[in-house]
């Protein structure tokens, strides 16, 4: 920002610190969340400390006090393991009560004897412990609910977790593991110090030591647990009276006589209003907790009912998860951009300034519609208040209009989409709220130009295949090439299939994949009848970029092997301004390797022209191309007369007979390493 922009913003935000200090301390009638009042608050301190010379001694800032990993084996679980199913306010709680009572008595259950166990859901990492006549034998992680990831090793060093029982019984059970809130200060301390990456909130950091591959630095994060469910089903006991557990409380109390560390702090509520009561106590509570805890976990106390009421196909019936209210920030729109989902249905996604949301980095909001677009009255550069409220993308709950500058842009919904294919065109059924393309097979050509921009033949990200692609497509994590490199770990962490370092490792490889030749850059483009040969034949010819922008048609025709159609094809499609645009926005993030000027000893396959067929065993396809480019030669995909040599792997095709025909010189893989060496 310029000094007189930064200066605006300051006294904007000023004015609206203050103006929220009042109505939450002096009114008692806040009118947006803690969270978002923080973030509000956090960036007028920043502004302070980058510009001191704009603090001004009435400043607010005045009052201020301080999926399963593949190291690990997988298990699968004895017990088929569940998510509960989330709500977010009392009258979500009230449908749900009316649900569970609509369906017991259909099944001619006595609802007087109903009533519910309350509990703390503690924000850790899930765990599954199997005992053998009470001795400890495996510890696993959730995993997909069937298969988990064995982490024995590294649960035998959380002391709260027995390795004996104080009974001989065998049973399976499920409880979390957490680090302490002092504990993951200490630990980060460290890390600060030793210029690590912090962890983000105790949840990551437990999961993160409970998947070490070296259990002696588990042990030195002094997590502990809490057990809150067993499985006697089909199990034995000779002391233990399994017919009297009847009930999830009488459940907790015998977890306990086991030896097990259960969370003290659940309660019997016969009404909804009971439950409403423990949870806003709850919510105070947490704040004095050496534990996070999200919400509370209500469960049918009956373990007969439960029975009845069973599951569904991914949740138990007879529990519900009523979560804390959702964790909100404020942040700025850059861009809105047009995601095309599967059916061809438009989603408008905002693109925002990367800020900490429930734990998690994110840069990507949903709008819904067109018509939620207006109702917010969100534009371009807007300051805004964002939720994340059990959803993968988080929302966008309302705009600061108060700190608008002049510089924002009204949006305007778009009448094409390039996204959509043909011409583009989109529409909006009459009675519906989303616009959809009018080109039906737009989501199938969108998806087949994202799995060749991400392939070994263009930027070769790994880890992102077309199964992944697809779902951030979807999801309108991506809409356009550029926006793969504007990903950060929040936006994928809470993805199904996704962990923390899965996520983490990603976004590693979508970095590494910031440098890519040119050959491969063109490539990704998915140019009309650009094949990936000719790909490099123009980027040898010209060089770099910016002459491939500036070349005629005819500069593109003395290039061998480029036709009249593949030059009119590269030529327009640089010309269109959405190609144009596209390609700046990519060089915002990557950086491109012109061809080498290579010199005259490093030239001695220059002039020769290989073709590849068979397989390999000891070099992959692109590999060997790769690597018979930066010796000058040429790679053709089909044999002809110009053909010099044809490198032959295991069970090469008809290449081979053709290449006898004319008499070429076949190299098998030692010969061909031996002439590259």
């Amino acid at each position: 920002m310029s000094d007189k922009k930064t200066k605006e913003r300051y006294e904007k935000l000023k004015e609206l610190v203050r103006h929220h200090q009042y109505l939450y301390h002096t009114k008692d009638e806040p009118e947006i969340s803690d969270e978002a009042y923080d973030s509000l608050l956090h960036e007028l301190i920043k502004l302070e400390a980058d510009y001191p010379e704009i603090k001004s001694s009435d400043s607010p800032t005045q009052r201020v006090g301080g999926e399963p990993l593949d190291e690990f084996e997988k298990v699968p679980h004895k017990i088929r393991q569940w998510s509960y199913d989330n709500i977010f306010d009392f009258e979500e709680l009230k449908k749900w009560d009316e649900k569970i009572k609509r369906f017991l008595a259909k099944e001619d259950v006595d609802l007087k004897e109903l009533n519910y166990c309350v509990e703390f859901k503690i924000d850790g990492l899930k765990i599954v412990l199997t005992y053998q006549k009470g001795k400890f034998v495996q510890g696993a992680t959730r995993g997909d609910g069937e298969v988990g990831e064995n982490v024995t090793q590294n649960l035998k060093t959380i002391k709260s977790i027995p390795l004996k029982l104080n009974e001989e019984v065998d049973l399976v059970v499920e409880g979390e593991a957490w680090m302490p809130e002092s504990e993951f200060e200490r630990i980060n301390e460290e890390r600060k110090k030793r210029g690590e990456a912090l962890f983000a909130n105790p949840r990551n950091a437990a999961a993160g030591s409970i998947r070490q591959l070296d259990s002696k630095i588990t042990a030195s994060r002094n997590l502990s647990s809490f057990i809150y469910d067993a499985h006697f089903e089909d199990l034995k006991s000779k002391i233990l009276d399994l017919k009297s557990i009847n009930t999830q409380t009488v459940e907790l109390k015998l977890l306990e006589k086991l030896g097990f560390k259960v969370n003290s702090n659940y309660k019997i509520c016969k009404t909804i209003e009971d439950i409403e009561s423990f949870y806003q106590k709850s919510l105070k509570q947490k704040k004095e907790l050496d534990y996070e805890v999200d919400g509370i976990v209500i469960k049918v106390n009956s373990v007969a009912m439960q029975r009845v009421l069973g599951y569904t196909g991914k949740s138990p019936r007879f529990g519900v998860a009523y979560k804390f209210p959702a964790e909100q920030v404020t942040t700025k729109v850059l861009d809105i951009h047009m995601q095309v989902g599967r059916t061809g249905v438009i989603t408008p996604v905002a693109i925002l300034e990367p800020v900490r949301v429930a734990g998690s980095i994110v840069s990507r909001a949903t709008l819904h519609n067109e018509d939620e677009i207006k109702r917010l009255d969100v534009r371009i550069g807007d300051t805004v208040i964002l939720q994340k409220a059990g959803d993968v993308i988080p929302d966008i709950v309302s705009v600061l209009t108060d700190l608008r500058d002049g510089s924002q842009k009204e949006f305007k919904f778009p009448k094409k989409v390039p996204a959509c294919g043909g011409d583009g065109s989109i529409y909006r059924p009459e009675g519906e709220a989303k616009h959809r393309c009018v080109n039906k097979k737009s989501f199938e050509q969108l998806k087949r130009k994202f799995h060749y921009f991400v392939s070994k033949k263009a930027y070769d990200i790994d880890g992102l295949g077309p199964k992944i692609i697809d779902k951030f497509l979807e999801l309108g994590l991506v809409s356009t090439y550029d926006d793969i490199f504007t990903l950060k770990e929040g936006d994928i962490r809470d993805l199904e299939g996704f962990k923390e370092k899965s996520a983490e490792n990603l976004i590693n490889a979508i970095s590494s994949a910031k440098r890519v030749s040119l050959g491969r850059f063109l490539i990704g483009l998915s140019i009309n009848h650009l094949g990936e040969e000719t790909a490099h034949d123009v980027a040898e010819h010209f060089g770099s970029l910016e002459k491939i922008r500036r070349a005629s048609r005819q500069d593109l025709e003395e290039i061998e092997g480029v036709g009249e159609k593949v030059a009119e094809s590269i030529f327009s499609w640089f010309k269109e301004k959405e190609n144009s645009d596209l390609v700046d926005r990519l060089l915002d993030h990557i950086e491109i390797e012109n061809p080498k000027s290579l010199k005259l000893e490093a030239q001695r396959l220059k002039g020769k022209t290989f073709v590849l067929t068979g397989t390999l065993s000891s070099l992959g396809r692109d590999e060997a191309k790769e690597m018979i480019r930066n010796l000058g030669g040429n790679v053709s995909s089909s044999v002809s007369k110009k053909t010099d040599y044809l490198v032959a792997g295991e069970n090469p095709g008809s290449k081979y007979e053709q290449a006898e025909e004319l008499d070429i010189k076949i190299l098998n893989e030692d010969e061909f390493k031996k002439m590259l060496s």
